[in-house]
Parts: structure tokens; sequence; C-alpha cells
């Protein structure tokens, strides 16, 4: 649920919810209310919310669990290092 998703998200940044808040302009009384899926954002927190954390706003509302990365300021090179990693990473996963 959009809740979850914003949770899991915020904290894998670190934030608590009132650092949350602060940056969306919101109270920290809201970014409760929508991980305990009491409420869900307007459209256009939603844009806010999505280019924060660099998602799709289909990844927030669960139409697309596809997580993409932001590596448009990244030279070629790094990111066929980027790719190798992942690379890796799915064969490691096939593997166990």
């Amino acid at each position: 649920m959009f809740g979850d998703i914003i949770k899991q998200l915020r904290k894998s940044r670190n934030l608590n919810q009132v650092q949350l808040a602060d940056y969306l302009g919101v109270s920290k009384q809201t970014v409760s209310n929508w991980e305990n899926n009491n409420i869900l954002p307007s459209i256009d927190m939603l844009v806010k919310v999505a280019t924060f954390f660099s998602v799709q706003t289909d990844y927030l509302l669960e139409l697309d669990s596809r997580t993409i990365l932001d590596i448009s300021d990244l030279s070629l090179e790094e990111i066929a290092h980027i790719q190798q990693i992942i690379n890796d990473i799915r064969s490691l996963k096939k593997l166990t």
C-alpha cells in the first residue's frame, strides 16, 4: 500500500517523519497519516513525493513495481560499472 512504500522510502533515506514533512511542506501528522494509510496525498503532492524520492508516481501507487535509478549525471564508464554490479548481483541470486 501507499503508506508502506512511503515509509520504506523514508527509512531508506534515514529520514524521520518530521524531516520528510519539512521538505515537502506538510505537517508530521500528514506524513504519519500517509504511512498509516489513513489518507492519500493530492496529485500535486504525489508528484512532489515521487520527485523527492526519485521514483515514478506509478511506483508509489503500486501500478509499476520497477525501481528506476537516476544515472543522468554519470559517465558511460560509470554506468557500465553499475550495470556490471547489477549483473553480478543477479548472478549471485540465481545461485541461491
